[in-house]
């Protein structure tokens, strides 16, 4: 009798990219667009992102980041600068980072970077049953959010926490059909926190 081909996959999340606060955009004094320095993540990954003055007067610039969200589509935000010589992180998750303009020449140098605040997408943005994950912790504990939908606007189905040993793992299966995610699975977490993900879903 032959035995039956599971339809259960595996998706890989490794992710040690430190964050970097010129990551995106080196120091510099755009009138306009910025030169970008990097624009994605070697983890493909996607990070929140914050923007850093050094001059005075700087109070209500802002600068536009165009780019793609979680799970590849376009994706805008507005960072405004709050005060001088102080850095002000966005809310969205870039994937890609396409162009950074600026409403008016800073007082001196900026600097676009990435926080420690990431995401990742499992399946891509399809709709997707999880059947089970393994997660090797990193050096700290922290907690892993999984999101039907974008980390933006989606819902937090549940959470698990890492352990907070370093390269020790948690395993866990769900039962029956899994969890499902109409509208894609996001995986959010904290860099630092885990050495390597797996998720296995149909």
């Amino acid at each position: 009798m032959a035995g039956s081909i599971s339809d259960v996959k595996p998706a890989f999340i490794s992710d040690e990219v430190a964050a970097d606060d010129d990551f995106i955009v080196t120091a510099a004094r755009p009138n306009t667009g910025a030169t970008i320095a990097n624009a994605s993540f070697a983890s493909g990954g996607a990070r929140i992102l914050n923007v850093t003055t050094t001059g005075t007067g700087d109070n209500a610039k802002t600068n536009t980041v165009v780019g793609t969200d979680v799970f590849g589509n376009s994706l805008t935000e507005v960072i405004t600068s709050t005060g001088s010589a102080e850095a002000v992180a966005g809310t969205k998750y870039f994937k890609t980072i396409t162009s950074v303009t600026s409403s008016a020449q800073f007082a001196a140098n900026l600097k676009v970077g990435a926080t420690a605040s990431a995401a990742q997408s499992v399946g891509n943005g399809i709709r997707v049953r999880l059947k089970g994950f393994s997660i090797v912790s990193g050096g700290s504990a922290g907690v892993i959010e999984f999101i039907d939908g974008t980390p933006e606007d989606g819902t937090v189905l549940f959470k698990a926490r890492t352990i907070g040993t370093d390269n020790t793992t948690l395993d866990r299966t769900i039962p029956q059909n899994g969890v499902l995610f109409e509208s894609g699975l996001t995986i959010k977490y904290t860099i630092g926190t885990v050495d390597m993900m797996t998720f296995f879903f149909a």
